[in-house]
């Protein structure tokens, strides 16, 4: 038997024999005290072996890995490409303070890549903020893990549970996992999920419909965290229009060229609110919707808009009102016939 298990069934007993009132024996003990402790030992022995051969109590195995030997579990919501190390700054700062992760990772073993011994089931961010650390001034830190022996549906349903408690797992990302676990790990059965997650069928539902959002209307917003369930499950069902889907996507597509351009210029991103005013205003038949460009300012107000592109010219309406100055309406006028040059409806189209 191994140190480490050895050590670990002799703490057992001594727990068994604390609880049963026993003490240990002492050589100052009677012959009859002494037999009748080492048979009461010998019975708790048994019972701990028993305990432990039945799976009711299990040895907690941790260990200390190379970062670089460990993939995160593909299943979870987590995001890592989307991980920096602004979003870890408070994670990287309390490892360094404390002179070591303290809370372990839950890995599993990997049989299928030669590269790597382990993947990360819950402890993205652990991972990564080690990753970092080592690659920066810190070589020495390792990734401290505990490793699980689960299959992937019990894996899922971990990573879920750490998930939940993190606001920088967007609804999105969380949305598009459970769609992808629902037909992994659950059949397609939606009310099998919702039982196996302890959640309520109708909040689930409302998850994996926003999981059907497609990634061109994604675009739109300055970053897919700012899409929460609430209003991601009003523009999605938005979409299941078809007589409707079809001016939402134009409208995704205006925004999300200004977006870029906002960021090429430095600008402040258009606000969540404003960009699912839009789309959803698309979706009406309103502004957004008969509009071929629409450009707001700064505030977040339409300051110029396309209303129409045909054989006799643009027609192009500046709005009152809009917080925007004369070089920001020029750029946008600019960006605008760009915009329709691009997709054939410009001047020189004609």
């Amino acid at each position: 038997m191994a140190k480490k298990q050895s050590d670990y069934v002799a703490d057992l007993l001594a727990d068994d024999d604390l609880a049963a009132g026993n003490s240990p024996v002492q050589a100052s003990d009677s012959p009859p005290a002494r037999t009748r402790l080492h048979g009461t030992t010998l019975l708790s022995r048994e019972s701990a072996l028993a305990r432990v051969a039945a799976g009711e109590v299990r040895q907690v195995t941790q260990i200390l890995l190379d970062p670089a030997r460990v993939r995160v579990w593909r299943g979870n919501a987590r995001s890592y490409s989307h991980l920096s190390e602004e979003s870890c700054r408070e994670l990287i700062d309390a490892i360094i303070a404390e002179g070591g992760q303290k809370v372990p990772a839950i890995v599993r073993r990997v049989q299928d890549d030669p590269n790597v011994d382990y993947e990360v089931i819950a402890g993205t961010r652990r991972h990564w903020a080690i990753s970092w650390l080592r690659a920066n001034s810190y070589p020495e830190m390792q990734f401290l893990a505990q490793v699980a022996h689960l299959d992937d549906e019990a894996a899922f349903r971990l990573a879920d549970i750490e998930n939940r408690a993190r606001k920088d797992v967007s609804d999105l990302e969380r949305a598009r996992n459970y769609a992808a676990a629902l037909k992994a790990h659950y059949g397609n059965r939606a009310n099998r999920m919702a039982e196996r997650l302890r959640v309520s069928k109708g909040w689930l539902s409302k998850m994996l419909k926003v999981a059907t959002i497609p990634d061109s209307v994604i675009a739109a917003f300055a970053s897919p965290a700012d899409l929460q369930l609430k209003p991601g499950y009003a523009l999605a069902q938005a979409l299941d229009d078809k007589a409707k889907a079809p001016a939402i996507a134009r409208a995704a597509a205006t925004i999300a060229k200004e977006q870029a351009n906002r960021r090429a210029r430095g600008e402040a991103a258009i606000a969540p609110a404003e960009v699912l005013k839009r789309l959803l205003a698309a979706a009406m038949g309103g502004e957004g919707s008969t509009s071929l460009y629409t450009a707001t300012s700064s505030i977040g107000r339409p300051m110029l808009t396309v209303q129409s592109a045909n054989r006799q010219g643009i027609t192009v309406r500046l709005h009152a009102g809009s917080g925007a100055g004369i070089d920001d309406l020029v750029t946008a006028l600019k960006d605008a016939l760009s915009d329709l040059e691009s997709r054939g409806k410009g001047l020189l189209n004609r």
